[in-house]
């Protein structure tokens, strides 16, 4: 079992230096990316990340180079080699390798792949939840595009980080959008709510899951906009993301949510969640 790398039709090691000083990746942050999750060899709602991926892809005027079932291919070939049960595998594609000029160059996209083993969250932190940090959403508006442009986001995690807190959640107008990788949900008297999905906001492929665990579990689901204040107040609050899963927070801004542990439908909402993946 090993990590693995794969770029522009190489399977490398991880380690390989392979990316030319010239990819635009490098100099412009101009590509798309997705993470996918595996468990037990077998990737959680691949055709939804891959959707994602190309509706990324065409929302930047990037031309991917290959089909959506030939990526998906390459990718399971690639999983499959590393021989890695439960990994996260991330795709990234660019707009290529040319001389720096801000227009786009007329040369083939560069695809990028890596296999690592899956990062866990402590049984401390699923039991104990975490603590989060407002913070003014600072990023640009076309948040829906999953693109290689994250020094906002990045900024905002450290942030979180040097406070002590697990996540930033943004706020923009006066209302919540999204964690600086999350989306963010609450739970006020039954009833899960979270922001509709708008440019503002990536479409979450586990905040999918939840809401089609919602449908089968009969919880009702709200998409609405929601103030900070409304989060501080709220039963329980929780976290989705292909790392974090679904994450309690029992915190924010050094105030308790709920009764500081995580909430029942939360709890719930994460057991329906593994059952999930046990049943693919």
């Amino acid at each position: 079992m090993m990590s693995l790398a794969y770029f522009n039709g190489n399977i490398i090691g991880i380690d390989d230096p392979v990316i030319p000083i010239d990819e635009r990746g490098h100099q412009f942050g101009d590509g798309v990316y997705e993470v996918i999750r595996f468990y037990q060899g077998k990737p959680f709602m691949l055709k939804e990340h891959l959707d994602r991926l190309f509706m990324s892809a065409k929302a930047i005027k990037l031309e991917i180079g290959k089909e959506q079932e030939e990526l998906e291919a390459l990718m399971l070939e690639l999983a499959g080699k590393s021989g890695l049960a439960d990994a996260d595998l991330y795709v990234q594609v660019t707009r290529g390798v040319a001389p720096r000029n801000h227009l786009f160059p007329k040369c083939p996209a560069s695809l990028s792949i890596t296999v690592k083993p899956a990062r866990e969250l402590s049984h401390q932190v699923r039991s104990e939840g975490v603590h989060i940090v407002l913070l003014p959403d600072e990023r640009w508006q076309n948040c829906y595009i999953k693109s290689l442009n994250l020094l906002p986001n990045v900024l905002a995690k450290q942030e979180a980080f040097e406070q002590g807190c697990f996540e930033s959640v943004l706020v923009r107008d006066g209302m919540i959008t999204e964690g600086s990788s999350t989306n963010v949900f609450i739970v006020k008297e039954g009833k899960v709510q979270t922001r509709p999905l708008s440019r503002y906001i990536l479409a979450g492929i586990t905040r999918l899951a939840v809401k089609e665990i919602t449908g089968e579990q009969g919880i009702p689901f709200i998409e609405r906009a929601f103030r900070p204040e409304e989060l501080l107040e709220a039963d329980e609050v929780f976290l989705t993301s292909t790392t974090s899963e679904v994450l309690a927070v029992t915190a924010a801004d050094g105030r308790q949510i709920g009764d500081g542990q995580p909430g029942p439908v939360t709890r719930r909402l994460y057991e329906c969640f593994q059952q999930k993946i046990k049943a693919m």
